[in-house]
């Protein structure tokens, strides 16, 4: 079992930033996947950005050159850095752990607000 506690969400003006983080603990495999999806009211969960524990980054092209994803493999801990945000970021965010021949695991969501 994997448990994954997110912080770091909020109301933020455009043009505005935030920070993300999330902790994962448990059973953590040496090599993982961890990463942020976001799900928009009446859309479907999509990916932001993901990171493999060797440093390996995947970005959905909305969000290239605004956010950067980051880990630290000794606190088991990934984070997004989110600037220069716009209306269409808002969405309730996921923090998201998987690995090869274990299950996916999700934190319980934050809400990112993006408005004036």
């Amino acid at each position: 079992q994997v448990q994954l506690v997110e912080s770091g969400g909020g109301l933020v003006q455009p043009g505005g930033s935030l920070r993300l983080s999330c902790a994962a603990s448990g059973s953590i495999s040496s090599f993982n996947f961890m990463g942020w999806y976001r799900q928009a009211p009446g859309k479907r969960r999509e990916l932001a950005a993901t990171t493999t524990s060797d440093g390996s980054t995947t970005y959905a092209n909305s969000v290239k050159g605004r956010f950067t994803i980051s880990r630290d493999n000794a606190k088991n801990t990934v984070y997004l850095q989110m600037n220069n945000l716009k209306p269409e970021d808002t969405a309730v965010y996921y923090c998201y752990y998987s690995a090869p021949r274990a299950a996916d695991y999700w934190g319980q969501g934050t809400q990112v607000t993006v408005s004036s």
